[in-house]
This record gives structure tokens, sequence and C-alpha cells, in this order.
């Protein structure tokens, strides 16, 4: 498949044939393959808003996470025909993510800033004291999961904040499922150390 050919990644208007959100990722893995290039825009619904807050949790800026995940999106269609398994699409992409994530990360600094994650602004009653005592909360944070090392970052983004199971981890980051474990639980470990010192 030509990049090219690559279908708009926002829903289609009316005026276009849309596929029903029903079907299961293999079927329109299918249709895909089959010209109905239309379709890839609802696998990109159903996967981008996880896959984005996956690789926000990893490279830390929301800007650098959508990109990675263009590029991700934009592999994956042209490389269609390559997923071995078009009912583990899900798992399949999240790989590629996983991979960009890794590349970018390998090649950068840890970042030094804090970034303010996306999450609903708190009530105005609360006053200015409390949200900004929020956001020092939020920063803190933000900055403990930075630091764990990166295996356990991704490990513990993919299960705590994502809620994936450790079969489903273990298939997108071809790592055993108990190697995985260990991996969470030394990040918890880490993070409530690092919390417990600082608060």
């Amino acid at each position: 498949m030509s990049v090219a050919r690559l279908p708009s990644l926002r829903r289609p208007s009316h005026g276009v044939l849309r596929c029903v959100e029903a079907e299961s990722d293999a079927h329109l893995v299918v249709r895909i393959l089959s010209g109905e290039t239309g379709c890839f825009a609802e696998l990109v619904d159903r996967y981008q808003a996880a896959l984005h807050r996956y690789a926000q949790g990893m490279v830390r800026d929301p800007d650098l996470a959508a990109d990675l995940v263009q590029d991700a999106f934009v592999k994956a269609y042209s490389r269609l025909d390559s997923c071995r398994d078009p009912s583990r699409f899900g798992a399949w992409i999240y790989r590629i993510v996983v991979n960009r994530c890794r590349d970018y990360l390998k090649r950068q600094r840890k970042p030094t800033l804090c970034l303010e994650e996306h999450t609903a602004a708190a009530p105005d009653a609360d006053g200015p004291a409390l949200r900004a005592e929020r956001g020092e909360l939020r920063c803190l944070i933000d900055r403990a999961i930075s630091s764990l090392p990166g295996h356990q970052r991704e490990a513990f983004l993919l299960r705590h904040m994502d809620g994936h199971s450790y079969d489903e981890m273990a298939e997108m980051l071809d790592v055993s499922v108990s190697a995985l474990k260990m991996r969470v639980l030394r990040a918890r470990g880490t993070l409530q150390e690092q919390l417990r010192e600082v608060l």
C-alpha cells in the first residue's frame, strides 16, 4: 500500500461510506487491504486516545506524543499487510508506538520540565491555593514517573494508566508476564519511595 493513499485520520464526513463500529479489527483490516481504505479511520478512532496517553506518559510531551502516534499509524497503514494476525491489530499498533517511544528516548536526555497532564480543571470553589497544591502534586508525580527506568515506566503506564492486562502487555512488549509483573512492582516501589521522601 502506498503511504500517499493514507486516508484522513479524522472521522469521514457523512458523504463517505463509514465502516460499522462493531466490526472486528480483523474484518476492518481485510476490508482495508481489499481497497476500502476509508475503514482505516475506524481503527484510528479505536486506538488513538489510548496510544496517545501511553506515548505522552513515556515522552512527557503531548505534542511529541501526538507526532509519534501519527507516525505509528502511518507505518501501520503502509505495512498493514505485514500484520500477521489482524485480530490482534491493537497489540500490533501498540508495539509500533512502544518502539517509536523507545527510539525517541534513546536519542534524548531526560526531560527537566514538568509538563501538566490533560486533566479536568479544578472547580473554582477550590480556590487558587488548592489548585496550586494540586498542580505541584501533579508535577511531583510527573517527575517521579519520568525518573523511572524506561522499561519500568512503560510497564507501569500500560498497567496503571491504560489498564491493560499482563497478557496484553506481554504481547505488546514481547516480554514474559512474570518479568512485566516484576517491572510494575519495582516501579511502584520506586514511586512510593520517591513520593514518601517528598511528601
